[in-house]
């Protein structure tokens, strides 16, 4: 869950410290004279700490986990209480992180999004409507408390190791590389001529910046790299925005939901590709039960890495953002990731005229295409995918997700997203700490009892079509066995 994103209006992130709330709860608890309010959230905090601590209504799991609809949703942290109805469509990370949560323990989720959850109290404050009763447990009956204090635990000691502070010359070394990529292509071009060879060769300049823009847009979204969150801000709406083409609040709203509800039916949209792939083992026995046949599933193995792979970029990220960004109207966006194009046609059209230039920006598309898509599946289609299960956040992570080998070249060619492990635990540590974090991780695996997947690279790959076939055949199982229902 994010809460810290700055509301709309300014490049702070906090909008003069005013924070506006459609709650049906004021600060107090009492319903407001219209159902909605305005609050300066750092008054509110002043406020409560000069008054005397008023009792707060106490709650039992089995009614907290009453208010999970999207019309009423509460949610616990750290044993209090927060009713986010109101807040949800003013939720940075989008409404449907705090649905996914609603009627949960949310402590370690809320704990791992937000890089700097001192800034967040000041949103909670208005929200927080009651506390657990003394006799409740701080989580969910149904979870492993030890586990739980142990990851928190864990979190501590990174925390006291300033393993979450980022190291601002390994982000600027990177943004470098893409930039020096990016006029050399120009150059080139430029020197040599629009011949065939030459725009093959910065077609693949251009992919590689293309794909590292890819993997720096991934940090922005997760870290604060400057301590003023308006660079911070700025720099986000930059590479994702410009340099990338992507529309930064469409990333959010869909990555974030990966983050929190990894590989889980219906929360996690990165595993609703349907009807183009089935994955896991519920999807495809659903479909062919009920004679589902888009393509023939079958083969959706040999599909993926032959035509899906390459329809990756331009379809699953490109065109929804789009998409996304015109629907909702995000105009900053828009015009953020115009600029790239206007960027791109600028620099390309004295060469290659408009239709090819669109030609060379969809040969860019092709060649960066199956290196994201390898390197964003790989981790995760092989795993375990499945129904909600409410298990704690450190168990979730870990059995949906695995690593890949560590090298130089693995750490360069993923964006060091091959420690998938740790990213999905700690998504606001800076990548160039992963591997100082991952011992501590498998030791706690082993402790109790979890499994820490770690492979090489090609068998990553591998693993990958090996699913999807998996997937394929369970759906021509349950299509040939089963009648029409």
């Amino acid at each position: 869950m994010m809460f810290e994103e700055k509301p709309e209006g300014n490049g702070s992130l906090v909008d003069e410290n005013q924070l506006y709330l459609g709650s049906r709860h004021q600060a107090n608890g009492k319903p407001g004279a219209s159902g909605k309010a305005k609050f300066s959230a750092r008054q509110e905090a002043n406020a409560k700490c000069d008054l005397p601590r008023k009792s707060l209504n106490r709650y039992t799991w089995q009614e907290i986990q009453r208010h999970r609809q999207e019309t009423d949703q509460w949610l616990v942290i750290n044993r209090k209480v927060y009713d986010v109805t109101g807040w949800a469509d003013r939720h940075p990370g989008g409404r449907k992180v705090l649905n996914h949560y609603a009627g949960e323990y949310a402590t370690d989720v809320f704990r791992a999004m937000h890089p700097d959850p001192d800034i967040v109290q000041l949103y909670l404050k208005p929200l927080l409507i009651g506390e657990l009763a003394p006799e409740e447990p701080n989580q969910e009956r149904n979870k492993n408390s030890q586990l739980v204090d142990d990851f928190q635990e864990l979190r501590r000691t990174l925390e006291t190791m300033n393993l979450f502070n980022a190291n601002l010359g390994f982000f600027s070394l990177h943004l470098a590389q893409i930039l020096i990529l990016e006029a050399l292509a120009w150059v080139i071009v430029w020197h040599f001529g629009s011949g065939w060879l030459v725009t093959i060769f910065i077609s693949c300049l251009l992919a590689v910046a293309q794909a590292q823009s890819g993997f720096l847009q991934h940090d922005m979204g997760h870290l604060s790299i400057f301590k003023k969150s308006k660079w911070n801000h700025l720099l986000q709406k930059f590479v994702m925005g410009h340099l990338k083409g992507l529309s930064v609040k469409w990333w959010n709203n869909q990555h974030f939901q990966h983050h929190v509800k990894t590989n889980i039916y219906l929360k996690d949209p990165d595993i609703d590709v349907d009807p183009f792939l089935l994955i896991g083992d519920l999807q495809p026995v659903k479909y062919g039960r009920n004679k589902i046949k888009f393509i023939n599933y079958e083969k959706q193995h040999l599909y993926f890495c032959t035509v899906g792979v390459h329809l990756f970029t331009p379809v699953a990220f490109n065109l929804k953002s789009m998409k996304e960004m015109y629907q909702r109207r995000y105009w900053e966006d828009i015009a953020w990731v115009s600029s790239s194009y206007i960027r791109y046609f600028i620099t390309f059209v004295p060469f290659y005229g408009l239709f090819g230039t669109l030609g060379l920006m969809c040969l860019v598309k092709f060649l960066e295409s199956p290196w994201i898509a390898y390197v964003t599946q790989m981790s995760h289609i092989p795993m375990k995918v499945s129904k909600e299960e409410n298990q704690d956040w450190f168990s979730t992570q870990v059995l949906a997700t695995c690593n890949v080998e560590q090298s130089f070249f693995n750490d360069w060619f993923t964006g060091h997203l091959n420690f998938q492990i740790e990213h999905h635990l700690f998504p606001t540590m800076p990548r160039h700490n992963y591997h100082k974090v991952a011992p501590l991780v498998k030791s706690l695996c082993a402790k109790h009892g979890l499994p820490y997947v770690n492979k090489p690279m090609l068998k990553a790959f591998g693993d990958t079509l090996r699913a999807l076939k998996k997937s394929g055949a369970l759906w021509k199982e349950a299509y040939c066995m089963h009648p029409q229902t």
